[in-house]
């Protein structure tokens, strides 16, 4: 009986034995690394995920963040700067210009800030949390990449506050035409909360309002900290631009930057979202089709009002009543005066 049951044991010591190797060479799929986890292994050369991203990625690291009014080529130039070989962007967040609001929204209420500050969630509690959040969201949500960018439109109308708590951030503000960027969100119904799609006047005054907070905050972080790029000399001239872009963002040129369609779905190419208006856009090469599709469709009564409805237009450059303007002239100087401004001073004589 003893030998037996010695017997037994040793068989099924063996089968056990058996079944592990035969496991174990059988090439089970370890689950897959986090993109946070390979970002830790890329930059730091250690994958030791107890320790805090914060701790990992301090507040200096260079960050890129590229913004504007939705339709103004802050896909193209995302996709572009995705093609670098040291850059990564990837789709948009959605959720960091939406927490970005919020916080505005607390710093803005002096009664939710005198109750938050009585319950110890002081402003400095408050930006580390977001400066973590952002941290988790544009590090995790894509591939690793020597340097990480984030596009979210409208998060730039929190620039100043990114500048703040990303002091070695660096941000890409994408300028274009009011006319035609509205004339595309309406004629591709790209809806954004509050903005009536019936409306052309609506639509560019608003765009004014945006694209003013976007401008000014620009301004006043520095040329050594925000670039504005216009679309229409990017698609004119792109290989000029993005050489400007990629040295203000202390980059080595890459030729890939003017061939992002090549690297569509590649591994470490450029990753596209299949829900994304813009999408469809900018799988192709960088292409000049859309810069005048715009005139003839803005109503006349709001042609003939333009420079009062978007005064903008004529601070970034563009000609308010020019349907329209020669985009391959040079851009004029950015002007902090309206259009109506810059007439009168031109029709005063000059004193002799």
């Amino acid at each position: 009986m003893r030998n037996i049951r010695s017997t037994l044991l040793l068989g099924c010591v063996l089968l056990c034995s058996v079944s592990l190797l035969y496991l174990g060479m059988s090439g089970i799929d370890c689950p897959q690394k986090s993109h946070r986890y390979r970002w830790m292994e890329l930059n730091l050369g250690t994958a030791n995920q107890t320790l805090s991203l914060t701790e990992h990625f301090p507040e200096d690291t260079p960050l890129i963040f590229i913004g504007g009014f939705p339709r103004s080529g802050t896909t193209l130039m995302r996709v572009m700067l995705d093609a670098h070989s040291h850059v990564r962007c990837g789709e948009e967040t959605r959720v960091i210009p939406r927490l970005l609001s919020m916080r505005a929204t607390w710093s803005r209420s002096v009664k939710e800030r005198i109750r938050l500050d009585e319950a110890g969630v002081t402003d400095q509690v408050l930006d580390s949390a977001v400066r973590a959040f952002l941290l988790e969201v544009i590090v995790g949500h894509g591939e690793p990449a020597p340097r990480l960018c984030n596009k979210d439109p409208f998060a730039l109308k929190s620039l100043s506050y990114l500048s703040r708590i990303f002091p070695k951030a660096k941000f890409v503000l994408m300028l274009r035409d009011g006319r035609a960027t509205v004339h595309s969100m309406i004629s591709r119904k790209v809806t954004i909360s509050g903005f009536d799609l019936s409306s052309y006047r609506d639509c560019l005054t608003k765009w004014n309002s945006a694209v003013e907070t976007m401008f000014s905050q620009c301004r006043a972080a520095g040329e050594a900290r925000c670039l504005p790029v216009r679309y229409e000399q990017l698609v004119l001239h792109a290989e000029e631009e993005m050489r400007k872009l990629l040295h203000f963002l202390q980059l080595q040129w890459d030729p890939s930057v003017l061939h992002h369609e090549e690297l569509i779905g590649k591994a470490g190419g450029v990753s596209l979202s299949m829900v994304e208006r813009s999408t469809d856009q900018v799988m192709k090469p960088v292409n000049t089709d859309a810069l005048s599709k715009w005139v003839g469709h803005i109503p006349p009564d709001v042609v003939s009002d333009m420079a009062e409805i978007a005064p903008m237009l004529a601070r970034l450059g563009y000609d308010p009543q020019a349907n329209p303007p020669d985009y391959t002239r040079p851009p004029l100087a950015v002007s902090p005066y309206t259009y109506s401004q810059i007439l009168k001073a031109a029709e005063t004589p000059h004193p002799s």
